[in-house]
């Protein structure tokens, strides 16, 4: 597999091993239309999110293949977690550092609100 992040290595012997090249991917997730986050990887200002999809979707297994893939796997799951929280985040319009008892309070106040005109129209009738 010819791939940018991937890191062939001969060893003496003559074995061919395959390691990745780094693990200083920046994960940036953002919305594009719909309801599904659309991610993007980022290495050195370039994107390779189409060289993480073709190590991803490769026939074979990249486990089987690249001696630190599942660490790398791992590191990529939690960026991509994280950089999804972090857009949620910015467009919840729940206040941010709030108890449990003050975000329930501000969940039925706002369910309040949008109810109001209902109620509005019930009394009115």
């Amino acid at each position: 597999m010819n791939n940018p992040l991937i890191k062939i290595i001969i060893e003496e012997d003559g074995n061919t091993t395959y390691q990745m090249v780094t693990f200083d991917i920046e994960v940036v997730a953002r919305l594009t239309g719909g309801i599904a986050p659309t991610i993007s990887y980022m290495y050195n200002d370039n994107d390779v999110t189409d060289d993480i999809r073709a190590i991803r979707f490769h026939h074979d297994n990249p486990a089987s293949y690249i001696e630190d893939y599942a660490s790398f796997q791992q590191m990529l799951y939690e960026k991509e977690q994280r950089a999804i929280n972090e857009l949620y985040e910015t467009l919840t319009i729940k206040p941010k550092n709030m108890s449990t008892a003050k975000q329930l309070l501000w969940s039925f106040f706002l369910l309040f609100l949008v109810m109001l005109p209902v109620f509005v129209v019930m009394l009115i009738n």
